[in-house]
């Protein structure tokens, strides 16, 4: 089996081909933002990002500054902080392609590749508008009825790479999700794994009683990137915060294509961005 790399933040953006399918975890399951601000940094093209199941800074930053092709989605905001301007912008231009999901229909999609099968039932968006826009859903009569009894069936998705941020790795790879078991998901389903940590640390996490249940075995992790406050201006449970203050402020910058320059000017391509 090969062995987990461990690398730095930079090299770990580098790993992420233009084009590839991106699996991106919810604001506040564990966003890494530090290899986020690496991929614009080193001019990604063309990715295509499916939210788990929803996402705010981190594909509103990478939209913006022409990263992304095509986004399915259940919905991208700043939460309490507003829309997403440069994806609201993206969407008005039509600069990016929008496929439109439902928060049951991305984690059925995920589970079915997950499971190794090509689809998987749904009910909940029978007789929504989604449907009318999602060719690739299929509408059939339950088998085991012998009566008109219509489900749908959503197309297994098997991300190219599942891209998230957590408290603690360990050195040979093994990651602590704790709660967010939408990253085990994402990390079952997909091709690769790539991960940043606040800390990687001596103990092995799979031996050690106290978080062993909640940790992501190295065999799902290609790579592990230490990145101290990762997830930052986002919060990450049980580390820190949100910061209020600079989520309002991207807010604001972001809304003119000329702030979000400025923007990107200073928090990400300048050198101490890096440090954040």
């Amino acid at each position: 089996m090969p062995r987990t790399e461990l690398i730095d933040v930079e090299n770990l953006a580098n790993r992420i081909p233009d084009g590839a399918l991106l699996a991106l975890p919810a604001d506040r399951n564990g966003v890494a933002l530090a290899a986020t601000r690496a991929l614009i940094r080193r001019r990604a093209q063309g990715l295509r990002i499916l939210t788990v199941p929803t996402s705010g800074m981190q594909s509103d930053l990478l939209i913006g500054a022409g990263c992304v092709a095509e986004v399915e989605t259940s919905g991208v905001s700043l939460s309490e902080y507003g829309p997403a301007p440069r994806f609201g912008a993206a969407v008005s231009e039509g600069t990016i392609v929008i496929r439109d999901a439902t928060c049951p229909a991305v984690h059925a999609g995920l589970q079915a590749s997950e499971k190794g099968v090509p689809f998987l039932p749904l009910r909940g968006i029978l007789g929504t508008d989604v449907l009318k826009f999602r060719p690739d859903w299929r509408v059939i009569d339950n088998p085991f009825e012998a009566g008109s009894d219509p489900i749908v069936l959503v197309a297994a998705v098997q991300p190219d790479i599942a891209l998230f941020h957590v408290a603690r790795a360990d050195r040979h790879g093994n990651v602590f999700v704790g709660r967010e078991r939408d990253l085990v998901t994402m990390a079952h389903a997909s091709r690769r794994t790539l991960i940043t940590a606040e800390q990687i640390v001596d103990v092995d996490l799979m031996h050690d009683p106290a978080y062993a249940a909640g940790t992501l075995s190295s065999f799902y992790v290609e790579a592990v990137a230490e990145a101290p406050r990762g997830a930052w201006p986002l919060g990450l449970h049980g580390c820190y915060a949100e910061d209020a203050e600079h989520l309002t402020r991207y807010a604001s910058a972001a809304a003119t294509p000329e702030g979000f320059r400025r923007y990107l000017d200073e928090f990400v391509f300048a050198t101490r961005a890096a440090a954040q």
